[in-house]
């Protein structure tokens, strides 16, 4: 059965909209595997053109590292494709088993437990945790997924949510001063935050959950596998390694670049999870050749630092490039580097300039990112060499100075473009 003419109208005049303020997403598809090099057909139907990418989540270069590549096909000889079920069925192996206990070892916890992704882990952990005696204290710029997450514990459970000033230490303080009575009182944060790059102070944190009877809960998934003196970490970073409660991940990024995620912590909220999180009792299983790779990297990486001090390098080299070029760069830490534009029209006509250029970084804008603070979010990999972000980074003059956005700040851009 057709749905109306009039519904199709107004989906229609919603997409016309969006595509009016500038704010359609185009996809890029990609003809290579995952690198710091790719071949990218864009616009559609035009032929594939290799071009250094810099907006991959491909932290540590492990994507398609022959390694890892081989770990899957093991996976898949001897485990095969896909496990048909759900865990608490007939869908968990022995290498699941072996995974989760990587993982435990690895963030330094006591427990872990699987998701098919982290958006799914970040769904379940907190319906199945708390109840309507309970308080969710949320920085105010967490993931969406996190996001997500708290609704439904909200919607599911009356569990209480409030939030405090993206790291602000003073405030989170207060909330938890106001919320002294509450049961369960978790602290939520992203390690990493994806959209801008800075680190959250998990040491600070931690000393306030401490005083005042909180748990927290740190989403690590732009962190993980190179962050801290041996990857472990955000909270090995800031000296908290193995005082936080509860850790979401992501096998997706650093550690392997794939699919997968999981809930890391105290043993019983990990069981808890294994009971009641709805994501984890009605997704099938992480398929075996994904566990066999995660498996390999988790080795790689505990055997080495090299890929994570690689990453640390090129990070510094270009967050340094790009502030001596002339170009507004959030402050950080990490292998986010954001280029503030502020105009979500611009961020996509310097996208598609750099393209022109050799160069594959993406716009981000509204909703992805607040109106107004739209960017080019470029990310680092321990693929990069040098001789490749010299070149970007070359691109990346010639295109700021055919906008004349070098040397302007915040006020300049938005003088010139607009919000």
């Amino acid at each position: 059965m057709a749905y109306p003419t009039t519904v199709k109208d107004t989906w229609r005049a919603d997409l016309d909209k969006i595509r009016g303020d500038g704010l359609y997403k185009e996809e890029r598809f990609i003809h290579s595997p995952q690198a710091a090099d790719i071949m990218v057909e864009f616009p559609a139907g035009a032929a594939p053109k290799e071009v250094i990418n810099l907006c991959s989540n491909n932290y540590l270069g492990l994507s398609s590292h022959p390694e890892v590549v081989a770990a899957a096909h093991r996976g898949l000889d001897e485990r095969g494709y896909g496990m048909s079920s759900v865990r608490f069925i007939c869908g968990t192996q022995d290498v699941h088993r072996t995974l989760e206990r990587k993982l435990t070892e690895f963030l330094g916890t006591e427990d872990t437990i699987l998701f098919p992704s982290c958006m799914d882990a970040n769904a379940g952990v907190f319906e199945a945790i708390l109840g309507p005696q309970d308080i969710m204290i949320s920085d105010r710029l967490v993931h969406a997924s996190i996001i997500d997450g708290i609704r439904l514990a909200k919607a599911g459970t009356n569990a209480i949510h409030d939030t405090y000033k993206h790291s602000d230490m003073k405030h989170l303080e207060q909330k938890l001063q106001e919320h002294a009575d509450k049961r369960v009182k978790v602290i939520i944060t992203d390690g990493v935050f994806s959209m801008d790059g800075d680190l959250a102070p998990m040491d600070e944190i931690v000393r306030l959950a401490e005083q005042y009877g909180a748990l927290v809960f740190l989403d690590d998934s732009h962190a993980s596998g190179f962050i801290g003196k041996t990857g472990r970490g955000t909270h090995e970073a800031k000296g908290v390694f193995g005082k936080i409660d509860i850790i979401t991940t992501t096998l997706g990024k650093g550690l392997g670049g794939a699919s997968g995620g999981c809930v890391s912590g105290r043993k019983e909220i990990v069981e808890l999870c294994r009971q009641k999180a709805r994501p984890y009792l009605f997704s099938n299983a992480v398929p075996p050749p994904i566990a066999y790779a995660a498996i390999t990297v988790l080795d790689l990486l505990s055997s080495s630092t090299v890929r994570r001090d690689k990453l640390e390098v090129n990070a510094k080299f270009w967050r340094h490039g790009l502030i001596e070029a002339g170009f507004v760069v959030k402050e950080g830490d990490s292998p986010i580097v954001p280029v503030m534009l502020f105009n979500a029209k611009l961020s996509q006509d310097v996208s598609r300039d750099l393209f022109a250029e050799g160069i594959y970084a993406v716009g981000f804008f509204f909703p992805v990112v607040p109106a107004g603070q739209a960017r080019i979010r470029t990310q680092m990999s321990a693929d990069h060499d040098r001789p490749m972000l010299e070149r970007a980074l070359a691109a990346f003059k010639k295109v700021g100075a055919k906008h004349g956005i070098l040397g302007l700040d915040k006020k300049g851009i938005i003088g010139k473009y607009g919000q």
